[in-house]
């Protein structure tokens, strides 16, 4: 089955990653409904891998023991970990406010490129860093005034995940350069299905009487919907996003995904304090700072 040939154009991909990305928040909140976090993050890895291998299967042909090593190491930081986190702190934190807590990745893509790559700062960018973190305790201190009994360690959860998705990025660019898009992405998903699928033979997935009941079935329909869209298909554009544009540019898709959370979340009733909206625009002005490119670049 071949893809979808999409024009190499870099403001293409920014959109269609920011639309499919967005809209994942408020899928990974309805699949919560009836499965857990385990049961969401493993499913959803499981799902996808097949997806995967029905639209890829021959491209994993010539890839040397390196790339393997790479492919691995991406797949646990790129996706693994990052489901699962996603899927634990939702339940406590609302779709839109992990996906402006998300749009810290560009942050830390910054603050990576200086411990692991030597890339030199400028001030403006120590400033966004600053802004942008600022702007993460609003969103935690606003969200405390709705919810005060909502846990504040979830966020952290979401800050590792964006952490994650920054190294990523780095390791994506620079040690997998020579690899296909669809090969680094069913790659990365058939190094970590062993441990997803193990999790959700010992979860209470496949009980005859949780397979039964109608909200699991429903909250299956979202996450496969997740997986085929947000994980899959998106992997594969994103993993082509990386080798046409640059690291700074690529990172930028977390701008415009809290602007579609954000939408879907105000569609399924969420609300948003005045600190959180005042955090999410922090937030921004600090990514806007950190990475706004110099004219050398």
């Amino acid at each position: 089955m071949a893809m979808i040939k999409i024009p190499e154009n870099k403001w293409l991909y920014l959109f269609l990653l920011s639309l499919i990305w967005g809209s994942s928040y408020i899928l990974i909140k309805r699949g919560l409904v009836g499965l857990s976090p385990i049961e969401l993050g493993s499913a959803r890895i499981v799902i996808s891998t097949v997806f995967l291998l029905i639209l890829g299967s021959k491209s994993l042909k010539g890839l040397s023991r390196y790339q393997w090593k790479w492919l691995i190491i991406t797949g646990f930081l790129g996706t693994f970990f990052p489901s699962f986190f996603f899927a634990f702190a939702q339940r406590h934190i609302d779709s839109s406010v992990a996906a402006i807590l998300n749009s810290l990745t560009p942050i830390f893509t910054v603050l990576v490129g200086i411990t692991l790559f030597a890339t030199r700062m400028l001030v403006r960018q120590y400033l966004g860093v600053l802004l942008g973190f600022i702007g993460s305790l609003g969103l935690v201190w606003g969200g405390a005034q709705i919810n005060p009994d909502q846990p504040v360690g979830h966020v952290l959860l979401i800050i590792s995940a964006s952490m994650c998705y920054a190294i990523n990025i780095y390791f994506l660019k620079h040690k997998l350069s020579e690899v296909s898009p669809m090969a680094m992405t069913l790659g990365n998903f058939i190094a970590i299905l062993p441990p997803a699928l193990l999790m959700l033979l010992f979860s209470d997935f496949f009980s005859l009487q949780n397979l039964k009941k109608p909200e699991v079935i429903t909250s299956l329909g979202f996450v496969a919907t997740l997986a085929f869209f947000g994980t899959a298909i998106a992997k594969v554009m994103f993993n082509r996003f990386v080798k046409i544009a640059s690291t700074v540019f690529v990172s930028s898709v977390t701008y415009t995904l809290p602007i579609v959370a954000l939408f879907w979340g105000t569609l399924d009733g969420e609300q948003m304090s005045a600190y959180q909206l005042i955090g999410a625009a922090v937030i921004l002005i600090g990514v806007s700072l950190a990475h706004k490119p110099t004219k050398r670049q």
